[in-house]
């Protein structure tokens, strides 16, 4: 049996299992793995600027792909900045994989130089995290870390030290038995027989779909048909569940509809598919509940559910609809259809500019890149009020994708993601909508963007603050405090770097500055001065919010900031 080097075995497992890219910093605990990388046709080393935004970009490829996608760091700081984005993914259920460097074998323990315990650093945020100690570890440690993450959807961590990547072992054919293979998990008939007693003798029952329906549209419509009801979605299902859904009555939650929150409130019986939404208060407590998930440990930890139905939605559901009786009483239904037309039609409403205007309410920027954006766009949201305004504004129509940090709810993920989405499908239209709190704090990527050619498009929401945080504040009535963001000429900085840039302040300028920006070949930087005051208010508001917008406003006015409270008004109310 031929030897090879630890580098080699890894890497020609990574290829094998079909990765053609691995995001990193180089460094010189990694100088194996990334030589070997260098050798080797079929795989590429994607230099980021910080490995944190790797971790992401990574994440981004697994999610739109569903294969495997791989980052690296070297040892001690180089592997903890993946920390942040390994979080992100695991907790986003993607298949990465992490090569996180450690430094030499025989210094391990005795506080060397950057020494830091990779094994244990990633234990939270990884299905599987091991140190390969000896050559002879290599081969299966790599496998099963594999596919550990594909079996999983989540991290695998392999800690490898510098000198043992350099060292040879007997390395056969990689095997991994499981790459293709695929296995359906049903519920028995007894528990699908409970759970059609349940839906059959509710009288308004209420879908909550998640991305566990990615694979299960044309089953979520027959079931929806079949009990009359709307089909409420929680985000990370939206791209799956809302297309082409003559149900959908919008999201519920912090960022959702009134139509979404009423319809799961009046509900009898709440149906929850896929999904691990964890915003109780936006869950019907008394409502019965049946819940259906691949991953049992989810079941009743957000409800209090009656019948539990551990499987793959599609196939679950394939199984439930014989049992099913069709509902002739769509009163249920029509009225929670009604509302959704009335919320959009609101919503609309307060997505408008007018021309001569200093700057622009945030929904006209996202209805109109909704608009202009192809067919089979991808896009990915920063979290806060970027996040808001890709829930409410961009339609998903079973082509485009939508990429975010959705559970770990992390900043600065949107143009990293964005970065591996395009290396992904580098002839689709990728576009990022960023906060300019998190387009700063990993702002470095963009030379990445530049240095590569990667045709990001860069949607960055210019209101010089951390405007979801200042909403938390004045919702708490609290005044706003270390929120500012005093910020450059986005575009002009953008342009310093050799990338287009376009800055917008008019909203008569938008829809052109946007056309020019997605017919541009390369990556662009579009600025977009938006209000700094614009409310988005969640499906119901309790009134404890009431009592903190009042103290808020109180506090505002007594402190001389009374100018905020004015401008308030006029943003929201006086339109």
């Amino acid at each position: 049996m031929a030897k090879k080097t630890v580098s080699e075995i890894i890497v020609d497992t990574l290829i094998a299992a079909g990765v053609t890219r691995v995001y990193g910093v180089v460094g010189d605990s990694l100088n194996g793995i990334t030589d070997v990388i260098r050798a080797r046709e079929g795989i590429e080393w994607v230099h980021v600027r910080n490995e944190e935004a790797g971790a992401f970009a990574a994440g981004a490829e697994a999610h739109v792909t569903g294969s495997l996608a791989v980052c690296a760091g070297s040892c001690g700081p180089g592997n903890t900045h993946l920390l942040n984005g390994l979080y992100d993914c695991h907790r986003s259920r993607v298949p990465v994989l992490a090569i996180a460097a450690q430094i030499p074998s025989v210094e391990i323990g005795s506080q060397y130089f950057q020494e830091t315990h990779p094994e244990v650093t990633f234990k939270e945020c990884s299905a599987y995290c091991e140190l390969i100690g000896h050559p002879d570890q290599a081969v299966r440690c790599t496998e099963i870390a594999i596919q550990t993450a594909l079996t999983q959807r989540g991290v695998a961590v392999l800690v490898v030290p510098g000198d043992v990547s350099h060292q040879q072992a007997e390395a056969p054919e990689p095997r991994l038995p499981v790459l293709r293979s695929k296995a359906t998990l049903v519920p028995g008939i007894e528990e699908l027989r409970a759970a059609a007693d349940l839906l059959n003798t509710s009288a308004k029952v209420t879908i909550m779909a998640g991305a566990g329906c990615a694979q299960a549209h044309a089953e979520l419509l027959q079931v929806a048909e079949m009990l009359g009801a709307p089909v409420v979605h929680a985000l990370r299902g939206k791209e799956y569940v809302e297309p082409n859904n003559p149900y959908d009555v919008g999201m519920s939650g912090l960022l959702g509809f009134t139509s979404g929150y009423e319809a799961l409130m009046v509900a009898d019986a709440m149906l929850m598919l896929g999904t691990d939404f964890p915003y109780v208060q936006f869950l019907p407590q008394e409502a019965r509940t049946v819940q259906v998930d691949v991953r049992g440990e989810h079941i009743g930890r957000r409800a209090r559910v009656e019948v539990g139905l551990i499987g793959d939605v599609a196939a679950t559901l394939q199984a439930l609809l014989p049992l099913l009786n069709h509902k002739s009483d769509r009163r249920h239904l029509e009225k929670a259809l009604d509302h959704y037309r009335e919320a959009r039609r609101d919503l609309d409403e307060l997505a408008t500019g007018e021309a001569g205007d200093t700057s622009m309410h945030p929904q006209y920027v996202a209805r109109l890149l909704n608009e202009q954006a192809a067919e089979d766009a991808i896009f990915t949201c920063d979290v806060g009020t970027p996040t808001i305004w890709a829930a409410r504004y961009l339609q998903f129509n079973g082509k485009r994708r939508l990429v975010g940090s959705f559970n770990h709810g992390s900043m600065a993920n949107a143009m990293p993601q964005a970065l591996g989405a395009q290396l992904a499908f580098p002839g689709r239209q990728v576009i990022a909508l960023a906060g300019d709190g998190g387009f700063a704090m990993l702002m470095g990527e963009l030379l990445t963007l530049k240095q590569l050619n990667t045709p990001v498009k860069v949607v960055i929401f210019n209101n010089n603050s951390l405007a979801f945080v200042e909403l938390e504040m004045k919702a708490s009535g609290i005044l706003q405090y270390g929120t500012d963001l005093e910020n450059p000429n986005f575009a002009a900085l953008a342009e310093a770097a050799g990338i287009r840039g376009i800055r917008v302040t008019d909203p008569a300028d938008l829809p052109a500055a946007l056309a020019e920006m997605l017919a541009h070949p390369g990556p662009v930087i579009l600025d977009a001065v938006v209000k700094r005051t614009e409310l988005s208010m969640p499906p119901t508001i309790q009134k404890e919010q009431v009592l903190g917008f009042s103290l808020y406003t109180l506090k505002a006015i007594m402190s001389g900031r009374g100018d905020e409270v004015l401008e308030l008004a006029k943003t929201n109310l006086l339109r």
